[in-house]
């Protein structure tokens, strides 16, 4: 087994590559973070870390990807995916699990930079991940969020056959926001005409269906 099993992994879908996060890749993706992820006026995420970007200059987004690497274990895992379009980073896609060999679930979540955004790419990636979690992993449900107002994420969840799962409240700048819970059974998923093609699944299966 190699060192670090997930250093051959790899998704492809039509215009799409998707490979673990890397250092170098890293610093890509926070220059792209940097041009801008989301409307200054709004904030999409649980955790506001777009707005420490002007202090911090990354510094957070580096700790944070070298954190969730680190912490990688058969019961507890998250993968990052780099996505790439043209050989360019334009996002992450993230897919993550705990005691998945018991549980058979997923957890994702992902972010574009904005000015990739409206391009289907977003759909695209998450496809991508769903179809390795279901087809290549054998999950049977596959978990996501999205504050209510959040429409660009509801819909894409609602393309892909997610239904709402309940909600939870949260005030990541200090105003009480709703963050939709949603939930896809394998058996609903809406699929594209395109299957993913994954490469270097041998490496790492062991590591994150265990």
């Amino acid at each position: 087994m190699n060192a670090w099993p997930l250093r051959q992994l790899v998704l492809r879908t039509p215009r799409l590559e998707l490979r673990p996060d890397d250092d170098e890749g890293l610093f890509e993706l926070v220059e792209v973070a940097k041009q801008g992820v989301h409307d200054p006026a709004e904030m999409p995420f649980y955790v506001p870390w777009t707005d420490t970007l002007p202090d911090d200059h990354g510094f957070g987004m580096l700790q944070h990807f070298w954190g969730m690497r680190a912490k990688v274990a058969p019961k507890d895992w998250t993968i990052s995916f780099l996505v790439r379009h043209e050989g360019e980073v334009i996002g992450v896609q993230d897919v993550g699990a705990r005691d998945f060999g018991v549980l058979r679930e997923v957890n994702t979540g992902s972010w574009l930079g904005q000015k990739y955004q409206g391009n289907g790419f977003g759909t695209e990636m998450r496809i991508a991940v769903l179809q390795f979690a279901f087809d290549h992993l054998g999950a049977h449900i596959a978990r996501s969020a999205a504050w209510l107002g959040n429409h660009a994420s509801n819909r894409v969840s609602a393309k892909l056959g997610y239904v709402h799962d309940g909600t939870i409240g949260a005030a990541p700048r200090g105003e009480r926001l709703e963050h939709v819970r949603l939930r896809l059974d394998a058996a609903n998923f809406v699929r594209p005409e395109w299957n993913v093609a994954v490469e270097g699944l041998a490496d790492c299966v062991q590591l994150i269906t265990s």
